[in-house]
């Protein structure tokens, strides 16, 4: 069987840490030594560190009060849990695997939008 190529199987370990997390963004930039650096975030809006609450007559509990920090209102977090240094090779090839899942999910969101246009029409029929 000299036509056979050689061929390679991957197997997959995982950590028994392993958990998958949802990211919304990434902060990086390239390191001194020239490789790519993502630190991934979930970006939301902040919890109070401590609210007080006005009570009611009645007992229940009112309207905030006091909430601290006090710029509360004005702020956004960005939760930092993980992320990756990457070399040119592996960046380069990154780049590319993401561009083919991106390529996949666009026609997903292609064929949605077609289904709910589709839908649209039968919705909206007046009676």
């Amino acid at each position: 069987m000299a036509d056979q190529k050689p061929v390679v199987n991957f197997k997959y370990v995982f950590n028994y840490t392993y958990n998958p997390v949802y990211v919304n963004g990434a902060h990086g930039g390239l390191s001194p030594r020239g490789e790519l650096v993502m630190n991934f975030y979930l970006e939301r809006p902040p919890l109070p560190h401590e609210l007080n609450h006005e009570i009611n007559p009645n007992g229940t509990i009112g309207n905030v009060t006091h909430e601290k920090p006090e710029d509360l209102q004005q702020s956004l977090v960005r939760y930092i849990e993980n992320g990756v240094v990457l070399n040119f090779e592996t960046a380069r090839n990154l780049y590319f695997w993401m561009g083919e899942r991106l390529k996949e999910m666009e026609a997903i969101e292609r064929a949605k939008a077609s289904a709910n246009f589709g839908n649209q029409e039968e919705t909206s029929a007046p009676n």
